[in-house]
C-alpha cells in the first residue's frame, strides 16, 4: 500500500483554499498511486484553543457546504485523512474525517483534546484499505498509550496521526524532537507503522510550526521524515500486505 503524509502550511478561515489545496493534491496522489494521504489536525479551517474560535469554525459532518466540499476534494482512489472541527448538536469535538470517492466514510474525535471547549471522543474506529487496516489518533493521543493500543488490537497495522505543532517559538523549539519520539514510542509499543501530517508556517500571534511529519516503521525507525519549515510530501510504500498481527497485539496488550 502506497500512503503520504503531507505537510503544508497553515490555514485559518479559509475552508475553500483549504479545498483547493486538497483537491490538486489529491490528484497528485491520484496520479501517484497513492493509497492513503494524511493531512494535518484541524486542516480545513485551521486550529485553535480558543472555544469561541473553534465554535464559529466548526462544521456538522452533514452540513451541506462540507458535503460539497468533499464531494470537490475526495479523489476516487485516494483515501484522504482531513482534520476539521466539528459540531455534533451543542458539542464541539476535534475530528478527523476519512474520506473517498467523493463523501465521509467515517470520522474519529480527539480522545484527549487540549484545545478548549472539546470534548473527548470515546470511539477508536477502524477503517480497511485493500489488505491494510488503519485507525487514527490525534496529535496528543499518542501521549496516552491506551489509544494506539486499542487500534492495534482492534487489527489496525498503521496509525495516522495528524498534527498541528503550532506553538509559541520556545514552546515549538522544545516539542519539535519529541514529536518525532512519540511517533517511534508509538511505532514500537504497537508493533504498527506510524505515520504523521503536520503544518508549517505561523500566524499572526506570533506562533510557528517546525513541521514535524514522519513515517515511521514498527521497529521505531524513522522512514521518512519532512524537511522543516517547509511544505514537503513523504511517500513510502508499506508491504502489499498487513504483517501478521501477532506482535502488535501482544505490543498493545503491553502498552495498556
Amino acid at each position: 500500500m502506497r500512503i503520504a503524509a503531507f505537510q503544508r502550511l497553515a490555514l485559518f478561515d479559509a475552508v475553500e483554499q483549504a479545498a483547493e489545496v486538497l483537491a490538486r493534491d489529491l490528484a497528485w496522489a491520484e496520479r501517484q498511486g497513492i493509497h492513503l494521504a494524511l493531512f494535518p489536525e484541524c486542516y480545513l479551517q485551521g486550529h485553535s484553543y480558543s472555544e469561541a474560535i473553534a465554535r464559529r469554525r466548526a462544521l456538522s459532518l452533514d452540513d451541506p457546504g462540507l458535503t460539497a466540499l468533499v464531494a470537490r476534494f475526495a479523489s476516487a482512489r485516494t483515501t484522504a485523512i482531513v482534520g476539521l472541527f466539528e459540531r455534533r448538536g451543542d458539542a464541539l469535538y476535534n475530528s478527523a474525517i476519512v474520506a473517498r470517492s467523493g463523501r465521509i466514510d467515517g470520522v474519529y474525535a480527539k480522545a484527549h483534546p487540549l484545545e478548549s471547549g472539546c470534548t473527548p471522543g470515546k470511539d477508536f474506529p477502524v477503517w480497511q484499505e485493500g489488505d491494510w487496516h488503519f485507525g487514527i489518533n490525534i496529535c496528543a493521543d499518542l501521549r496516552y498509550p491506551y489509544t494506539a493500543a486499542r487500534l492495534a488490537r482492534k487489527g489496525a497495522g498503521l496509525i495516522c496521526n495528524p498534527i498541528n505543532l503550532m506553538l509559541r517559538p520556545h514552546k515549538a523549539e522544545k516539542w519539535h524532537r519529541p514529536g518525532i519520539s512519540s511517533l517511534q514510542i508509538c511505532a514500537r509499543h504497537t508493533g504498527c507503522w506510524v505515520m504523521a501530517s503536520d503544518v508549517v508556517g505561523g500566524n499572526e500571534d506570533g506562533w510557528v510550526s517546525y513541521g514535524t511529519s514522519a513515517i515511521v516503521d514498527p521497529s521505531g525507525v524513522v522512514v521518512a521524515k519532512a524537511k522543516p519549515h517547509s511544505e514537503d510530501v513523504l511517500v513510502f510504500d508499506l508491504p502489499d500486505r498487513q504483517p501478521d498481527r501477532g506482535f502488535a497485539r501482544k505490543a498493545a496488550d503491553i502498552a495498556t
